[in-house]
This record gives C-alpha cells, sequence and structure tokens, in this order.
C-alpha cells in the first residue's frame, strides 16, 4: 500500500517493543502519525466519560500504563479533581520525551512535583513517573497499585491480552475504571506500528498483535473488567472508527490511503466490586 505521503524506506526491521520505542522516542510527536491523532480526537469525548465513571470519593489516583511521550499524562495533570498521576512506561527513551514535556505542563501550571522539602502546588496532581515493563515484571509497581483510574491508549497492541489485563487488574481498585484505546483489528490485519529511522533508512516495527474487539471484551471478563456502556457506543460498548474523506485534512496525508478502513477502537471498562 504505498503512499507518496509516507517516508521511503530501504528494509523493514522488526525489534523488540521497548527497544523501538527508544529509538522513535525522538520523532514519535512529530512523524505525521494519524493514528495518534485520531486517538486525541476521540478522546475528546471518552476522556469526559472515563471521568464521569470512576465513583470512587475525589480526589482520585490515576496511571497512565504506557505512557509514552506523555501526551495522555498531560491530560490528566490538568484534572482537579485528580490528586496524583503515576505515569508508566517501559521505553526510558520515550520517558525522557515525557519529562520535558511534562516539566514544562507543571511549571505552567505551578510546580506539582513533589520532594521531601517542598510540597506541590496545591490544586496541582502529583506526578510520579517509573519504567516499568509489564512483559518482564508479572506485579505492578506498588506505587501504581490501588488507582481509581487507569488510562492506556495505542499500548495493547504490543502485549499479549493476558499480560495487559492480569496488569489493570492488579492496578485497580474494586469499582476503578479503565480507558482502554487500540489500533483496530481492521487496520492491524493491514499493517502495524512503526516509524522510518532516518539514521538507517530502516522502517521499524515493534511487536505487534491485532486484538480483536471480542477478544479484548472476552479477556477484560476472565480479570473481572466489565465494558461500561455510555453514550451512543454500540451494542457491546465499544466504539469503532473508521477513516472517510472528510478525515484526511485534520489527521493529515498518511490517513489517505486509510480511508473506508476501521482504525480505532475505544471505551470504559470497571472492575467488578467482587474482584
Amino acid at each position: 500500500m504505498a503512499n507518496p505521503e509516507d517516508p521511503p524506506f530501504s528494509c523493514i526491521r522488526y525489534l523488540p517493543t521497548t527497544e523501538a520505542y527508544d529509538r522513535w522516542a525522538a520523532i514519535y510527536d512529530t512523524d505525521g502519525n494519524f493514528l495518534q491523532a485520531l486517538d486525541t480526537i476521540e478522546l475528546k469525548t471518552l476522556f469526559p466519560q472515563f471521568l464521569r465513571s470512576i465513583l470512587s470519593p475525589r480526589p482520585w489516583r490515576i496511571v497512565d500504563l504506557g505512557c509514552g511521550t506523555g501526551r495522555n499524562t498531560t491530560l490528566l495533570l490538568a484534572t482537579p479533581c485528580i490528586e496524583e498521576v503515576i505515569a508508566l512506561d517501559s521505553s526510558r527513551g520515550m520517558l525522557e520525551v515525557a519529562r520535558s514535556r511534562l516539566h514544562q505542563a507543571l511549571h505552567q501550571a505551578g510546580d506539582g512535583v513533589s520532594t521531601p522539602s517542598k510540597e506541590p502546588a496545591r490544586g496541582v496532581p502529583r506526578l510520579h513517573m517509573e519504567v516499568f515493563d509489564m512483559l518482564a515484571s508479572p506485579v505492578p509497581p506498588k506505587s501504581a497499585q490501588q488507582a481509581d483510574g487507569v488510562i492506556s491508549t495505542l499500548v495493547v497492541e504490543h502485549v499479549p491480552l493476558p499480560t495487559f489485563f492480569s496488569q489493570v487488574s492488579q492496578i485497580l481498585r474494586p469499582g476503578g475504571v479503565l480507558l482502554l484505546t487500540n489500533m483496530h483489528a481492521h487496520m492491524g490485519g493491514i499493517s502495524q506500528a512503526g516509524f522510518v529511522d532516518a539514521e538507517t533508512g530502516e522502517k521499524i516495527r515493534p511487536t505487534s498483535y491485532a486484538h480483536t474487539i471480542t477478544d479484548v471484551v472476552t479477556e477484560a471478563r476472565r480479570w473481572g473488567l466489565e465494558v461500561v456502556k455510555a453514550g451512543d457506543e454500540d451494542e457491546a460498548g465499544i466504539k469503532e472508527t473508521k477513516v472517510d474523506e472528510i478525515m484526511i485534512e485534520t489527521l493529515g496525508p498518511r490517513s489517505r490511503k486509510w480511508v473506508g478502513v476501521t482504525c480505532w477502537f475505544g471505551g470504559l471498562f470497571r472492575k467488578r466490586a467482587d474482584q
């Protein structure tokens, strides 16, 4: 599916996910990733639904699982009802980019990073960032456990479903809510995440899985997580988005070849109270 808007590459190289994202970090936010742009648009609706679905008393502790360069962590830090944000990612390169971005965001809001000698600014969530590879550790960090909510966007493509939902189940307190988005299996059956390394000319691809919505919902239930139905989603409670011609101007030229393909899905899951 060659496209003049895609950068040329000499060959495809497959790397472990963490190594691939370490190399991708420097250009991750600037290489025209239309799926990330689509995700940001969809979160304008899904994120407020997520906040409304959290039933535990405020203020909340929220985990950004697979925070990447901090795109959604910035959103969480700007939310007044959140007391603490725990940002986790397996890629040190992505976390370094996130630290720079979030330092600027916190500086604008008042320094929300707590130290032994200084309390965070009033009304600004505390931020804790940590390297965490859910493929390498069966247990999430203590700092992330008993969270009121988890947000994880465009992450589960790179993780086996039992591994992912085992971690989420351990992170969430009973009744807690997961916001999950991912590449749709329709798109995943054609392509996968990746970028062109300008230094080598290679197309770098991390490990990827084309998870279907049915498989995601079924595996979530095995770990005590049920879909939260809200708004105009379909019967399954999961929204699916197909790229059309009108979206190209907003999503960028790399989205053009995906017109007619369902590229994104997302929804909310609640951990059962008996779990």
